[in-house]
């Protein structure tokens, strides 16, 4: 007895297959069938095809004469164990030599118990080879005392290479996903920019993926997108492995790898004596790695295992609640712990519930045959309910009649599946049908000429494998790019690339997108054909044209540039966005992302045009900002000016009287001429800089507003009134709300000024009602506004007002609203 432990490309599974051809037989049970399949193949080149059985759930080789045995851990000849338990056809066998691969699944929630089993009970009768990772160590005292551990390094050094973007991995690469979208997406990518990809997951067939391996080590292609079945020891010459994930769903919950999962995949890279590297594609994030567990796969340091799960492996066949409960049945006290419940018992006690079932099962060999149905993998994902109905028809017919499927149903079942017509989903859906059938036929008692049937999906297998490999390759590889990257090699220069009037990009007259400003779009009608090579081509001349539309930029005029939002457009082109600065007038220049491809020194160039002519826009159509900045914040104004000015700044120069009308109380005479002097009214009910309310000021007033968070919808222009509630009837663009209507505030100030020329002292009076009507007010607006100024109707047949005046500013005001800092500033000066 024999533990070879280890991390990967430790040579661990080569010494098997050596130890085992030195020896008259040998049997040895894999994770995969992809890798039993791998390693038959080079058993068969030593010892020749009539020496060297495969045995795997779905494809059984087994020449009468044969001495070597390559099997799924499921599917291993128990050595001196009992036949019949899965499907009557098992046999024992007593090998000279026995391997068991990857051990350390026995600590698997879904196949562990199978390959603890294995560890417990299947043994060689000259030799046996437990292999597996050191976390298995403990185990191994614990379980099986006698044997002798033995711990073998790596033949290289695994480093961890950092995080880098799909599109800039180096060649010879491996990026692992975990499932099949997420690998199709991937394999899409590298299509559309590197030429194209090999695919390799656990649901292809071996025909299919040993296609897609030997595309990918024969330099086809230089990359390869796989699942994890690649952690399984499945050997190719990869140099580097990017996780486009670290998280999985392993039946039950979407989880993060452990480390010793990472490691697992990790370790693919490299081979034999030369260096490998892993890494991922996101700096951070869930998606990295974090430092604890670079320094553990690195080091090969990895928790031990402190458990397996055990289920027994030589269940009571006496009934079929003897079955159940043997299976259910907990192991003795220490390192093993009850398997969770598995697909195959799951079937088992649904089907249990049938009382057909059990009439069908009273004796032994019926429970064996309701077990060895049960034993059906899921090969499709159906979900336990239709899985279940299925292997219900399959036990019905064989327990019936001549115990053996009918043929004419099984082979319209397969007939069906016989087309590689379809997608590679499709495509993959009936291979992964195929296998079932497969299994069927393998099980040598359920058809009536297992033989034939075997062959027939065999047949089918290998064809759809076929199909499936011609799709993977049309969908995920692009051989003509391949070709021309191999004939010009890494200058890529030499196709004749243009760019014409409406920013098209033609590669060899081969339209591959438009240069919108800064900003590449792919077309999207393009052919992935030469994508490769065609981008390759275009990104030297595409910097050149960029280089020349920056200068451009720097150099145009102010009216090629627009603001939509808080976009900065030049000629029609996003170039930046605008951000809140430290003053409303001086917003922060974003530059686009379509820029990054500029140099530093052409950024800074671009980023200072673009401030320059903000300033010279604020400068023209909005010069009260700067203005109140610099009023709010010198030091030697008093608090009521800086007050008065903060709140107009931050109200973008239009704020309303009362909630700073203690402080313009308290404002000096030469204050208020220096606030007339910048353009500011004081109005009777609001402060307001007229140049605010024409058309070009007004949008682009709003353009700052909206860029601190702001969300002003204009009015039509020309209007003095608004219903009130329409578009753009709020104070914020400078419409006083009074009653059903809102009036323009300098039109408010206007009528409050003729209202106050017309009173004389505190008598009644007729203000002029031409002024209202030729201002479009309603007799109730104006009833309203006049009250709110400070004056009172006067009871008589014609509206007469009289001054009441309005109350002076008091000193105590109940307490500012907590989000408005400038109403606060203005109570907390006014209060001194």
């Amino acid at each position: 007895m024999t533990a070879v432990l280890g991390p990967t490309n430790t040579g661990k599974t080569h010494l098997a297959v050596e130890r085992m051809c030195g020896h008259s037989s040998g049997i040895i049970g894999f994770p995969l069938r992809l890798l039993a399949r791998e390693v038959y193949d080079r058993v068969v080149a030593l010892k020749g095809a009539d020496q060297v059985a495969l045995i795997t759930g779905e494809e059984r080789i087994c020449p009468p004469t044969a001495r070597y045995f390559l099997c799924t851990a499921e599917s291993m000849p128990q050595p001196g164990g009992r036949p019949g338990v899965r499907g009557g056809d098992e046999f024992a066998r007593d090998a000279a030599f026995l391997a068991i691969d990857e051990a350390q699944l026995g600590a698997n929630p879904e196949r562990g118990h199978v390959f603890t089993d294995r560890l417990l009970r299947a043994r060689g009768r000259e030799e046996t080879m437990i292999l597996g990772s050191d976390a298995l160590r403990p185990m191994v005292r614990a379980l099986v005392p006698e044997a002798e551990i033995i711990e073998r390094p790596r033949f290289s050094t695994l480093t961890y290479a950092g995080a880098k973007k799909i599109t800039r991995l180096p060649k010879r690469s491996a990026i692992v996903a975990f499932s099949a979208e997420e690998v199709y997406a991937v394999a899409e990518m590298l299509r559309r920019l590197r030429g194209g990809a090999a695919v390799v997951m656990g649901a292809l067939s071996p025909r299919t993926r040993n296609a897609q391996v030997a595309m990918f080590q024969a330099g086809e292609v230089d990359y390869l997108v796989a699942t994890d079945a690649i952690g399984m020891g499945l050997n190719m010459d990869v140099a580097h492995v990017a996780f486009a994930s670290l998280h999985k769903f392993d039946g039950r919950r979407t989880r993060r790898l452990t480390v010793p999962e990472m490691a697992q995949i990790a370790g693919r890279a490299g081979r034999h004596q030369r260096d490998g590297t892993f890494g991922a594609v996101t700096e951070e994030g869930p998606g990295a790695f974090t430092p604890e567990e670079i320094f553990a796969i690195e080091g090969h340091r990895f928790p031990r295992l402190e458990n397996l799960y055990w289920r027994d492996g030589e269940p009571d066949l006496s009934s079929v609640d003897a079955l159940i409960a043997s299976l259910e049945r907990k192991p003795e006290p220490g390192v093993l712990r009850a398997a969770p419940q598995a697909r195959d018992l799951q079937v088992l006690k649904r089907m249990a519930d049938e009382p057909w079932v059990r009439d069908r099962s009273r004796s032994p060999a019926g429970v064996a045959r309701l077990w060895a149905a049960c034993g059906l993998p899921d090969f499709r994902k159906l979900g336990i309910d239709p899985h279940t109905r299925f292997v219900e028809r399959l036990f019905r017919d064989l327990t019936q009649g001549s115990g053996h499927v009918p043929h004419q149903w099984f082979a319209d079942e397969i007939a069906r599946l016989d087309t590689i017509a379809g997608d590679v989903e499709t495509i993959a859906g009936r291979i992964a049908a195929i296998r079932t059938y497969a299994y069927i036929a393998h099980r040598g008692t359920w058809l009536a000429d297992p033989a034939h049937w075997a062959e027939r999906t065999r047949a089918i297998e290998e064809r759809l494998s076929d199909g499936l490999h011609t799709s993977l390759t049309q969908r995920f590889v692009d051989k003509r790019t391949t070709a021309l990257i191999r004939q010009l090699g890494a200058d890529a220069s030499l196709l004749p690339v243009t760019i014409g009037p409406e920013g098209e990009v033609l590669v060899e007259d081969h339209a591959i997108g438009t240069l919108d400003g800064f900003q590449f779009t792919v077309a999207a009608d393009a052919r992935a054909g030469d994508k490769r090579l065609l981008l390759a081509a275009a990104e030297k001349r595409l910097g050149g044209e960029r280089s020349k539309r920056a200068e451009a930029l720097v150099s145009a005029p102010n009216d090629a540039f627009s603001i939509h939002d808080d976009v900065v457009a030049w000629g029609g082109h996003p170039v930046a966005a605008l951000a809140p600065g430290a003053m409303l007038a001086r917003p922060r220049v974003v530059l686009d992302r379509a820029l990054d491809p500029l140099s530093k020194a052409q950024r800074e160039a671009v980023q200072a045009r673009l401030s320059s002519w903000l300033d010279d826009l604020v400068a023209r159509h909005l010069p009260i900002l700067p203005a109140l900045a610099a009023a709010a914040r010198d030091p030697g104004a008093t608090p009521a000016l800086r007050v008065v000015a903060a709140a107009l700044e931050a109200a973008g120069g239009i704020t309303p009287r009362m909630p700073v009308r203690q402080a313009v109380e308290a404002l000096q005479p030469e204050e208020r001429r220096r606030l007339r002097k910048m353009g500011v009214t004081i109005g009777a009910l609001d402060l307001y800089d007229a140049r605010l309310l024409k058309p070009a000021a007004a949008r682009w007033r709003a353009a700052l507003l909206r860029v601190r968070g702001g969300s002003p919808v204009l009015p039509r222009e020309g209007a003095t009134t608004l219903p009130r509630g329409a578009d753009g009837a709020t104070l914020a663009t400078g419409f006083r709300p009074i009653g059903a209507q809102a009036v323009r505030v300098d039109l408010v100030e206007r009528i409050a000024r003729v209202a106050h020329d017309a009173r004389q002292g505190r008598k009644p009076f007729a203000p002029d009602p031409a002024l209202a009507t030729s201002m479009g007010l309603e007799p109730g607006t104006l009833a309203r506004l006049m009250a709110e100024l400070g004056f009172r109707p006067v009871a008589g047949d014609e509206p007469r007002w009289v001054w009441k005046g309005r109350p002076p500013a008091r000193r105590e005001e109940p307490a500012p609203d907590p989000n408005n800092a400038f109403a606060a500033l203005a109570a907390w000066a006014a209060n001194g």
